[in-house]
């Protein structure tokens, strides 16, 4: 599997990164260490992980997919060296953390050291901002008028940004983080990190996290085109929206411990009609091309220019083995152009 470089960093990671948001919840301790190991052995050297994991969130469960990476590290140390492996520290929102507060240098510090401890590391590699203090377009809310843009105080957002620089800046110094990286934020937030990180000489952010699929592609162009420009690698979250791209909630199906018969802390956002609508088309191209519609979802994620390393997640090794094949897929000119039509038609269907 082909290696990129992450950003302006001097990291080298390959084009599928593993993700663990279900480790801990849909998935044993055992099945993380399977999923690991033949990531590993399929080339992958790239794993993605967050505090607050598993999800959907409880407070009894956080922190318990680092365990588990933690877990597998102890027992692999000498495979330590050839991976990247970047965590993420929670916004505002989440009362069992840090009673919900956003996020400042004082505690990105102390949520840092959790981390470590957890992961079983002296320095992660990527640390990443989940999602930023002020609302963002994410989760669902990238309609008109569910993000209040003109009540943002921008001085308060800077001196927020800088005060988390700086906090970042000594973490990097003692060596408990190589680089740092964004999520779900959008061209302003990058812009203004940019900026800050190059006026006040602090860390550059390297990389940015948001969802990107066949039925959320709103980064693109303007997301994709100030990462590429701006030299942030662009790693897609949820390249099958929550599972739905599978397929397996089609025609009202609800498999029994699949993600959406779970609570969800932002709700089914992406169960709506038009969102089905769209898949019964792909699904339509998928079969007329014996493929699958998860590696049909997967491909045209991979392929999408801008994109630097797709985050994919699977609950068994079978789903992990097929979204890893849709990786060296070849599709003809004639598919891809089938998948534009059904696009165009479908473009925000949720």
């Amino acid at each position: 599997m082909k290696k990129v470089r992450l950003g302006t960093s001097d990291l080298e990671v390959s084009e599928v990164c593993l993700g663990s948001m279900t480790w801990g919840r849909q998935n044993t301790l055992d099945d993380a260490f399977v999923q690991i190991d033949f990531a590993l052995d399929q080339g992958i050297n790239f794993i993605d992980t967050a505090e607050m994991y598993p999800v959907p969130p409880k407070p009894e469960l956080s922190g318990d997919t680092e365990r588990y990476i933690g877990k597998w590290l102890k027992a692999n140390p000498q495979k330590r060296d050839g991976l990247v492996i970047a965590s993420k520290m929670v916004g505002a929102g989440l009362p069992w953390i840090r009673e919900g507060r956003p996020i400042s240098g004082a505690d990105l510090k102390a949520a840092l050291e959790g981390s470590l401890q957890r992961l079983n590391l002296e320095c992660i590699d990527v640390y990443q901002l989940h999602w930023p203090n002020r609302t963002s377009p994410h989760f669902g809310k990238h309609w008109p008028g569910m993000v209040p843009h003109t009540t943002v105080d921008c001085a308060r957002q800077e001196e927020e940004m800088l005060d988390i620089l700086n906090s970042l800046q000594t973490c990097i110094d003692e060596g408990k983080i190589k680089h740092f990286g964004l999520s779900n934020d959008t061209p302003w937030g990058i812009g203004e990190y940019v900026r800050l990180s190059e006026k006040h000489q602090l860390p550059r952010p390297v990389s940015v996290q948001n969802e990107f699929n066949l039925i959320h592609a709103k980064d693109s162009p303007y997301m994709l085109e100030s990462c590429v420009l701006e030299g942030l690698a662009y790693l897609p979250w949820s390249p099958l929206a929550g599972g739905v791209l599978s397929g397996k909630y089609r025609n009202g199906q609800m498999p029994e411990g699949a993600r959406w018969s779970l609570s969800q802390r932002n709700g089914l956002f992406r169960d709506q009609s038009q969102t089905h609508e769209a898949i019964e088309h792909y699904l339509q191209i998928a079969e007329r091309h014996h493929i699958t519609l998860a590696q049909l979802a997967l491909y045209w994620v991979y392929q999408t220019e801008g994109v630097v390393s797709t985050i994919i997640g699977a609950t068994s090794l079978d789903q992990l083995k097929e979204n890893i094949d849709a990786y060296y897929l070849k599709p003809s000119a004639e598919l891809m152009e089938e998948v534009n039509q059904v696009f165009k038609a479908y473009p925000v269907p949720f």
